[in-house]
């Protein structure tokens, strides 16, 4: 089985409050001296899921990373798990795409990886929380989608039984392959990396994917809001004055008649 797994590098999600710094010129948080970024969360719930995949069926994982050089840092961890392969998606013309852009530039480097039988991805980033991206892969793909997964049941080299997420429980679901999934943080706990993933990594790079060396689209940038106008409205309330209720009940009725209600 041949197996993508998406992942992002985000802030870390335990940094605290006060050292929260906003970049003026990209309104993103900057990451203080001291606390590197990490792999988000969800997307190492789907590289777990991928290598655990594999050990019952064999086959490669890819894992790709839209980002800068920064983020090799990432792609180095999900090496050191056990992925076989990984690449970088970085163009400075994908800095300030939104989320249909971003998945129409992972959808095609997966284009470009080839006989892929399964797309496993976060169910969101710990950054945004947007959570559209891997369905914007999806759309792109033409593959069905199923998110937030909590479990793989059951697994074949044509399809998967899954377990959907819903407010009360979760949707036991079929799904064929090719298709794409977004793990939750219920799916598994991640793996460390190994001793010897890790050197193995540190003697690697991973290779970079440009806008040139994919076949996409035309790619718009994010629609920005430049003004937001916002009716308010006001509420009022009035105490109904009378001596008992049949005389409050009165008086609210002359109101009302008086207002066009009755």
């Amino acid at each position: 089985m041949n197996i993508v797994v998406t992942v992002k590098q985000v802030t870390d999600p335990n940094l605290p409050s006060t050292h929260i710094v906003i970049d003026e010129n990209t309104k993103k948080i900057v990451s203080p001296y001291g606390m590197p970024p990490v792999m988000n969360g969800y997307d190492a719930n789907a590289l777990e899921t991928a290598l655990k995949l594999r050990d019952t069926h064999g086959g490669r994982i890819t894992v790709i990373c839209l980002g800068d050089n920064n983020s090799r840092a990432t792609l180095k961890r999900a090496q050191a798990m056990g992925a076989n392969d990984v690449v970088l998606l970085d163009d400075p013309l994908w800095s300030e795409l939104d989320s249909a852009g971003l998945g129409q530039v992972l959808a095609a480097a997966i284009r470009k990886i080839e006989l892929t039988d399964l797309v496993l991805c976060g169910r969101q980033a710990s950054d945004t929380d947007g959570g559209q991206v891997l369905f914007w892969i999806a759309q792109a793909l033409d593959l069905p989608v199923v998110c937030p997964v909590a479990e793989i049941e059951a697994s074949t080299d044509t399809d998967l039984i899954v377990h959907r997420l819903m407010e009360e429980g979760y949707q036991r679901v079929q799904v064929s392959l090719p298709a794409l999934l977004g793990m939750s943080s219920e799916s598994n706990p991640p793996r460390a990396p190994t001793m010897k993933g890790t050197m193995l990594a540190n003697k690697s790079r991973a290779p970079s994917w440009k806008a040139v060396d994919l076949v996409m689209p035309e790619l718009k940038k994010k629609v920005e809001l430049q003004k937001l106008d916002i009716q308010i409205r006001t509420a009022r309330a009035k105490i109904i004055e009378g001596s008992n209720a049949k005389a409050k009940g009165a008086a609210l009725a002359d109101i009302l008649c008086e207002a066009g209600v009755l």
